[in-house]
């Protein structure tokens, strides 16, 4: 299948290099495209000193942009299916072999990279969020998704089609929990995460609790109303 990873990156120029290298050694027989969404550091000028495929967005639109940015470019490229893949080293692209081969097994839509198929959540703040998402996913479609919150998808051509064409797709759990009530197949496949390589979260503990809060009063109301 000709796969492309899609990387937002704002502001990620402490491990974009690291991370796109990975990803060429490790998966080689994916393409990628860099999505520069807006960055003020040094990100942009290390893409162009690479000679990275990047698309280079001039202000900061936020990831939900930046991904349907890097959609609109593999649907008019006629990809068969694309990875959204983090900028910051979290994810491992030696990974990715796993999910497009359960893609083209299962003709499924999507491919959650999942911490949690054969490992436990942890005890935590941040699972007790992701454990309380999973439940409302499960209550509103019927399904359950272990890792809901994973950044790390596989989403196939129709699915890419979807996001390029709709304009309020954003690659968060709501958007998957709107498909999953609207006939995508969704599973999962164990991968492994690792800590950021550089840089800091934009997402502290009061902006993680927001976001889960937002994140599930969208699953539990706003979607059945999109």
């Amino acid at each position: 299948m000709k796969t492309l990873a899609i990387i937002p990156a704002y502001n990620e120029e402490g491990s974009i290099e690291r991370t796109v290298e990975e990803l060429i050694e490790k998966a080689p027989f994916v393409d990628f495209v860099i999505v520069n969404d807006g960055s003020s550091d040094g990100t942009r000028a290390l893409c162009i000193e690479h000679g990275y495929n990047m698309i280079d967005l001039p202000i900061n639109m936020g990831l939900s942009a930046g991904f349907q940015t890097g959609m609109k470019y593999a649907w008019r490229k006629g990809y068969d299916c694309t990875l959204q893949f983090d900028a910051d080293g979290q994810h491992d692209p030696a990974c990715i072999g796993s999910m497009v081969s359960k893609m083209e097994e299962s003709k499924a839509d999507i491919i959650i990279g999942s911490r949690f198929v054969t490992e436990k959540k942890q005890a935590s703040a941040r699972m007790t969020g992701s454990a309380l998402i999973s439940a409302i996913v499960r209550l509103t479609t019927g399904h359950k998704i272990a890792d809901p919150t994973s950044g790390m998808r596989l989403y196939s051509k129709s699915m890419i089609e979807r996001f390029a064409k709709a304009y309020d797709f954003g690659p968060e759990p709501d958007t998957i929990a709107y498909l999953m009530r609207h006939g995508a197949r969704v599973t999962e496949v164990q991968v492994n995460m690792r800590e950021r390589t550089a840089g800091e979260s934009y997402l502290n503990f009061a902006k993680s609790l927001k976001y889960m809060l937002r994140t599930c009063i969208s699953i539990l109301f706003i979607q059945w109303f999109r």
